[in-house]
Formats: C-alpha cells, sequence, structure tokens
C-alpha cells in the first residue's frame, strides 16, 4: 500500500485521554483534597501517577506520540484561563494565596464569590468553565502546568506533544464579563493574547517540546468573515514565529468548511482533521483545496466519541486518499478519547457477543496504531487484525440481538396526531390551574435530592447479594418519607419524590428497557469530579414494565400536594448513552419516545397531575452546522411530544433543560409544547429569561434561582433579587421558582438551607406582588 519512506513517517497518536484512572482515582483525590481528606502533596502525587501511567500504556499499545497538558483537575478551558492569566477579579486573591485552592474556587465557588459560569463543550455532554473577558482584560503567560507535564513526559524517554486550547477557539467560547459594555465581544481581545501564546510556545519549545497542538474546534461551526479572518491573523502571527515548536492546528466534532482553506494556507506545519461522521466531508474539502503538500495530515478516522468498534478495511481506505494529500499522514482518533470510557474489556457482564462489538479507549487506541502498521507497512502487516474485524462487523450487522419485529412495526404505525396535545396550551393552562390551585410563583425542586451514604450503600449491598430486594426498596421508602416530610416543612408547592431509587437519570431508565445494555466500569466525566456510566444502546427499544409508578405514587400517598412523575425525556437517553450507528438516530429516539409513552400514560392513570419529562440534552445534541439542524429538531421535538401527547388536558407536562446556550434553540423550546420549562438561569444571570421573553414564548417558566454545581448557600435576599430580575422578562402569573438543576451531588445541609431561602424569596416576592396590586 505504502512506500517505506511513507512508513517510516505513520505515526499513531491520539489527542487527549480519559483522566480519571481505572477506579476513578483522580475524583477520590480531589474530592478528598476538597473535604480535607488528602493533602495538595498527596493529590499532586496521585495526579502524576495517572499521568505516568496513562503515558505507558499509550507507548506499550503501539502510540508512538503521546499527549501532554489534556489532564486537568477540573477543567481544560479552566486550565487555559490559568495559562493565559484571564482570572476573574473576585478569584485574584484567592488564586494568589492558594493557586491550588483558587483554581478551585474558579470551579466550583465559595460561600462569598461564585463560580465561573458553566456550559457544554460544543454537542458533547463534556461542561466546560466558561472564561470571562472585558475590555479591561489583561493577559499574563502562566505555562507552568504545561510545561511541567511535558517534563514528566520526556522524562519517560517518550516523545510527547503538548495539547492546548486554541487562541480563536478560547475567545470564542468567552463571555463578557460581568460589567463588560453591551456589545463586547472577546475575538476584539485576539492581538492582545497572541503574544502570551507565543510566549507559552517559545517556554514549551525550549522545554523540548517538537510539536505543539493548539485546538481550534469552534472553526467547525459557521462562522463569520470577521471571525474566520481573525482565524487568519492568529496563524499567520503564530507561524511567523522564530522561536516556536512546529505547529499542529486540529479540529474535530465536523468538517472545517470554510474554515479549512483559511488554516491549509497558514505557515503551520500541519493539520489535524476529524474524518468521521458529518465530518468526513472534509476528505472530499481537503482535496477542493489542494491538500496539504510538505505538511503534516493527523487524520482522525477512528471514531473518538463513540464505543462501537470501527471499520479498519474502510478506515485504511481513507488513509490510503489522504496519503496523496499530504506530505506526511499519521492515524488518530477524531477527538479526544476523553469522551468514551476508559477499557472494555473491564466490563465482564455484558454479552460475550455484543463485548466484541466496543471499543472503548483502550480498544481505540490498539485501532489507532494497527492502522497505522496498516497504513505504513500494507495491509498484509494486518492482516489477521483485519479479518477478525470484518467477522465482528458480520456478526452486529446480521445479529437478531438489534432488531425486534413488534418494536419496529409500533414505530412504523406512528401518525402525527400520536404527537399532538388534545387541547392547545391557553385552553390546558387553565384546566391544569384549576386542578392543581397553586399559588403564584409556585416553588418546586427539579427532581433529585442528596443521595446519602445509607442509601448508596444500601445500593451497593444489593447489587453484591448482602441484603434482599425488600429490605431494599423499604430503605427507598424510608428516604421518600425523609424527602417529603422536608419538602413539605419547607413549604414548597410541587413536591418529587427525591428519586433515591436512582443512581443516575439515564442508566435508572435504560436498565429497565429493552434494547440497553449497562457497564460496570464505563465511567465518563460530565464535570469536575462528576462522572456518569452512560448506557449502551445496542437494539431495539421497548418497556416491558413499569418504572417509576410506585415510587411515585408512594410519595403522594404521604402528602396532599402535588408530587411530580419524573422521568428523563427521550433525546437525552440517546445523548447520554453510546447510541447504535446502525440506524438513523431519528428511529432510536422514536422507539425510546414511545417506550416512555407508556411510562407516562400509566402515571397519569395512577392519579399523577404533573409529570416531568426532563430534556437538559436539547440543545447539547444541536449539530454544530446550522444547514443540518432543522432536520435534527424536527425529530427531537417529535419525540417528546410523542411522549406527552396522549395525556389529559389537565395533566400538566413539565420539562427540564441546563447548562446550554438556549438562545439557539427557542422555537424548539416552543415547539415541544410542555406546559413548563425550567433552566439553569442563576450562573447567566438570569440571560435565559430574556430570551425566552424576546422570543414571545407563551409558557410557564422556572428560571433556576439556586446554582447546584457550587456548594455556597445563596442567602434569601440573593435569590429574591434574582427573581426580581426574573420577573422583568416573564410576568408573575407564568414564573415558578426552582433550582437550576437537581440536587442528587449535594450535601443535605446545603439542600435545606438553600430550599429554605429560595421559599422565603418566593414568599417576599409574592408579598411586594400582592402590596404593588393594592
Amino acid at each position: 500500500m505504502t512506500s517505506k519512506t511513507a512508513a517510516a513517517a505513520v505515526r499513531a497518536t491520539v489527542y487527549g485521554y480519559p483522566r480519571q484512572g481505572p477506579d476513578r482515582e483522580l475524583k477520590k483525590a480531589v474530592e478528598g483534597y476538597w473535604k480535607g481528606r488528602v493533602t495538595a502533596g498527596a493529590l499532586h502525587r496521585t495526579t502524576a501517577e495517572l499521568r505516568a501511567a496513562t503515558w505507558r500504556d499509550l507507548a506499550a499499545a503501539g502510540l508512538h506520540e503521546v499527549p501532554t497538558g489534556d489532564f486537568s483537575y477540573y477543567d481544560h478551558v479552566l486550565d487555559t484561563s490559568v495559562m493565559v492569566g484571564a482570572i476573574p477579579a473576585r478569584h485574584r486573591a484567592a488564586l494568589a494565596a492558594d493557586p491550588l485552592d483558587g483554581y478551585f474556587a474558579m470551579a466550583r465557588g465559595t460561600q462569598d464569590v461564585a463560580p465561573l459560569e458553566m456550559t457544554k463543550w460544543f454537542d458533547t455532554n463534556y461542561h466546560y468553565l466558561v472564561p470571562e473577558l472585558g475590555p479591561d482584560t489583561v493577559f499574563a503567560a502562566d505555562p507552568a502546568k504545561q510545561l511541567g507535564e511535558l517534563q514528566e513526559a520526556l522524562a519517560l524517554g517518550l516523545a510527547a506533544r503538548p495539547v492546548l486550547v486554541g487562541p480563536v477557539t478560547y475567545l470564542l467560547l468567552a463571555k463578557p464579563a460581568p460589567g463588560a459594555p453591551a456589545g463586547f465581544d472577546p475575538l476584539t481581545l485576539l492581538d492582545r493574547l497572541l503574544p502570551v501564546y507565543a510566549e507559552v510556545l517559545a517556554a514549551l519549545r525550549a522545554a523540548g517540546a517538537e510539536w505543539v497542538q493548539l485546538d481550534e474546534p469552534a472553526l467547525v461551526q459557521d462562522r463569520t468573515p470577521a471571525e474566520l479572518n481573525a482565524a487568519a491573523r492568529a496563524y499567520r502571527d503564530l507561524g511567523a514565529l522564530t522561536n516556536r515548536p512546529k505547529l499542529l492546528v486540529a479540529s474535530y466534532f465536523d468538517r472545517l468548511g470554510e474554515a479549512l482553506p483559511v488554516l491549509a494556507k497558514a505557515p503551520v506545519d500541519g493539520l489535524a482533521l476529524d474524518f468521521t461522521g458529518p465530518a468526513a466531508a472534509n476528505l472530499d474539502d481537503l482535496a477542493a483545496v489542494g491538500g496539504l503538500p510538505g505538511k503534516r495530515l493527523v487524520a482522525g478516522v477512528v471514531d473518538g466519541r463513540n464505543i462501537w468498534i470501527n471499520d479498519l478495511t474502510a478506515s485504511l481506505t481513507t488513509l490510503a486518499t489522504l496519503l496523496g494529500l499530504a506530505g506526511h499522514v499519521d492515524v488518530a482518533a477524531s477527538s479526544s478519547l476523553l469522551h468514551v470510557p476508559l477499557d472494555a474489556a473491564a466490563e465482564r457482564d455484558i454479552d460475550p457477543r455484543i463485548a466484541r462489538w466496543l471499543a472503548f479507549a483502550r480498544q481505540k487506541t490498539t485501532e489507532i496504531a494497527t492502522l497505522a502498521r496498516g497504513l505504513g507497512h500494507g495491509t498484509a502487516a494486518i492482516a489477521a487484525e483485519l479479518a477478525v474485524n470484518r467477522a465482528d462487523l458480520a456478526l452486529r450487522a446480521g445479529s437478531a440481538l438489534t432488531r425486534d419485529p413488534a418494536v419496529r412495526a409500533r414505530t412504523a404505525a406512528v401518525t402525527p396526531a400520536d404527537a399532538r396535545r388534545s387541547l392547545p396550551y391557553p385552553e390546558r393552562t387553565v384546566a391544569q390551574r384549576a386542578r392543581l390551585g397553586l399559588s403564584p410563583l409556585p416553588t418546586t425542586t427539579i427532581g433529585s435530592f442528596p443521595q446519602t451514604t445509607e442509601l448508596r450503600t444500601a445500593r451497593a449491598d444489593l447489587r453484591a447479594g448482602r441484603i434482599d430486594a425488600d429490605t431494599y426498596e423499604r430503605r427507598v421508602e424510608a428516604e421518600i418519607r425523609e424527602v417529603v416530610a422536608f419538602q413539605e416543612k419547607a413549604g414548597l408547592d410541587v413536591l418529587v419524590h427525591g428519586e433515591p431509587e436512582r443512581d443516575d437519570m439515564v442508566a435508572y431508565f435504560a436498565e429497565r428497557l429493552t434494547g440497553y445494555l449497562a457497564t460496570r466500569h464505563g465511567w465518563v466525566q460530565s464535570y469536575g469530579t462528576r462522572y456518569v456510566r452512560p448506557p449502551v444502546l445496542a437494539g431495539d427499544v421497548s418497556r416491558p414494565e413499569p418504572m417509576t409508578v410506585r415510587w411515585t405514587t408512594h410519595a403522594q400517598s404521604l402528602t396532599a400536594r402535588p408530587v411530580k412523575g419524573m422521568l428523563t425525556g427521550p433525546v437525552t437517553m440517546l445523548a447520554w448513552s453510546f447510541v447504535r450507528d446502525d440506524q438513523p438516530r431519528a428511529e432510536t429516539a422514536r422507539q425510546v419516545a414511545l417506550a416512555l409513552r407508556d411510562e407516562v400514560a400509566d402515571l397519569e392513570a395512577a392519579g399523577t397531575a404533573v409529570i416531568q419529562v426532563d430534556e437538559p440534552a436539547l440543545r447539547e445534541t444541536l449539530p454544530l452546522r446550522a444547514a443540518t439542524r432543522p432536520g435534527y429538531l424536527a425529530w427531537a421535538t417529535e419525540a417528546f411530544r410523542l411522549t406527552t401527547g396522549g395525556l389529559r388536558p389537565d395533566t400538566q407536562i413539565h420539562t427540564h433543560m441546563c447548562y446550554a446556550e438556549f438562545g439557539d434553540i427557542l422555537q424548539a423550546i416552543d415547539d415541544l409544547d410542555a406546559d413548563v420549562i425550567s433552566l439553569e438561569a442563576a450562573r447567566s444571570h438570569m440571560r435565559v429569561a430574556d430570551e425566552l421573553a424576546g422570543a414571545g414564548y407563551p409558557r410557564e417558566v422556572g428560571p433556576g434561582v439556586y446554582d447546584i454545581h457550587s456548594p455556597r448557600v445563596p442567602a434569601a435576599d440573593e435569590t429574591a433579587a434574582l427573581l426580581r430580575r426574573a420577573l422583568e422578562a416573564v410576568p408573575a402569573e407564568r414564573l415558578w421558582v426552582n433550582p437550576d438543576c437537581g440536587l442528587k451531588t449535594r450535601a443535605w445541609p446545603e439542600v435545606r438551607a438553600s430550599l429554605e431561602h429560595l421559599v422565603t424569596a418566593a414568599r417576599t416576592i409574592r408579598e411586594e406582588l400582592r402590596g404593588s396590586s393594592s
């Protein structure tokens, strides 16, 4: 397939790797530090050991170049803010006093200081800390972290490539700092930022870096001519530096499109491009611009975001074509492997027939190394691997494990009427208010309450066989009694059962639906020390029996106040799972929606008056390119309506979304036809309320007034101030009062105080409204 010269050039690499360690050692060490059980020195030693183990594993798997700088205590964008000195004024004293504690204060906040805003990293379920920049921002280079990790890898005798968030993406991800002038654009700071990057690059070169990777995933989105000009200027200036390492500019998650000729012409030494999914269009686009003669191309041909085995033969075909389009071609995953679990070999309970179809991070590195050998030495060098791969792909394609004729017949019979409520919202809301009889500004929570140590122990004991199901269920019922009693005492209007039976809002349902598989060790970072185990959606989906009715009806039996039924919506069930790639996602979403429709109908039949169908991932899964968004939003909103369309008019449907840029999907939010929507708003200073008002959103809204991702307890007057801010955009008769998100990750003392303050604030504002109307 290739010449000896080409063979020598083919290297295998990755852009990043899971940070947590085989047993989530990073999570345990960081949380131990927060609780005072782990010293800073012990935390640093643990993380250094994790990095070294990762690099050794990558080298042993056949990778020729390991990434450095991708490791993070909390978030790599926050690391970039520290690297360039973009520290908000409220955090500077803490960072100066103790860099580690100051770093965590930026991420989590303190009782006195609010954290940085958090939102989703492009269309993934990873959350990053949003940089706050203003016209007075002064950048200053602090490359200590990047230098330290590079030196650690070099000391192990490894070829290492530092990975940094690129300057253009960093600025495009940033938001104006509080107090910045209206209309301020962080991208105007580019000329101020570039000298700081130049200083960091020079320091990395002096420390021994041959290559440095600058990640620019923001350039795969639709960009204005001014933004593309900024990218051209950035890489013209960085490329012109004389005291720099070789520069590899990386993009992923979609095609580069109009940004590709900009980067191809830039005086940089190589590009790293995604060639999977919609980004496969990069192949033709690269040919159209004349390729990258004399430059390095790192080809992302192994899907870095899903967990199915790669089609090695198809990838080799792509790689062979790329050989004619660049000076050197190397092989990589399509993106950082941060988005997949560590090792499929650790999963002992999955059907062996299906286990053969799975590739987590370690398996993907093996695939990458195999492809590099095949590209460099010819297919004969990997003939055995190709034969096994073809056989596994054929078995999956023909397997009865993936298809259920009854499910397919039901989805084929769906009509447009199935996805509509029987009455429009203005008529439904009259019936719902009569049934519920709620006060103005009704108070509620998003669903989950703290998962106590006793509860987690009981769940582990059940799985290990140390207790039986009856004992476990009595423990869950006791937890529900405590949660309901607290909510009544605190004065909340619409209660929840607290979800003590659920360790994860997606996995709980996945374990009770056909077609899904659960993993034991498939942890993926969501944010900070929050890790989730996305289930694997391998086959057709149905609901064998009710999943939540027992717990909701038990909670309702304990109180006269309405108790919400709580479900995870069909789009989020897909977005937070590893979804099958052998049929359109719209078809899979419809299957999940019909399964959830059965659950919703059973809740209503049991007397549940309020049902919340959470869709926090609706915005997250939005395609990065505007041209493909209408098709996605059409099937995504239909799936939600299909879940809820069969309900009576006086049953109130809530939905919930958090930590996303809602302004991009305001019409879709309306198209869901939910009666009430609750959204994250505390960290973003009620911006979403203005966005909804500007779009003329006609339904009820609960913009969050309590940031649950921080340990701080907001005072009642702070919460009341946020409510007054919300009332500037949303009329009182349509405003709900609730936290930003579920409370599962918080401790009971924080939750009790925060919710009591929330209720006090709502009562204060009610009194103000009564006074102003009298």
